[in-house]
């Protein structure tokens, strides 16, 4: 199945808003959490299909969120 076929997801990720909150720019961020900032679009704009608990961890604690914080779900 190619990336662009995969099934649709329902889950909601809410980095903008945090971002936001906190007056951090997406590459700010990415610095800080250790990835690129490419991989953190992704993210944000809602097309990955998986992310680590390693990331999820880091962004966590520079957010100083939960991982509820970050992501919801939307039922289908």
């Amino acid at each position: 199945m190619a990336a662009d076929d995969a099934e649709p997801h329902g889950i909601e990720v809410h980095l903008d808003r945090l971002l936001a909150e906190r007056r951090m720019t997406l590459t700010e961020l990415a610095d800080q959490v250790g990835v690129t900032n490419v991989n953190l679009s992704v993210l944000k704009n809602g097309r990955a299909r998986a992310i680590r608990f390693s990331t999820l961890t880091r962004l966590c604690e520079v957010l100083e969120c939960q991982p509820g914080d970050l992501l919801s779900h939307r039922p289908k």
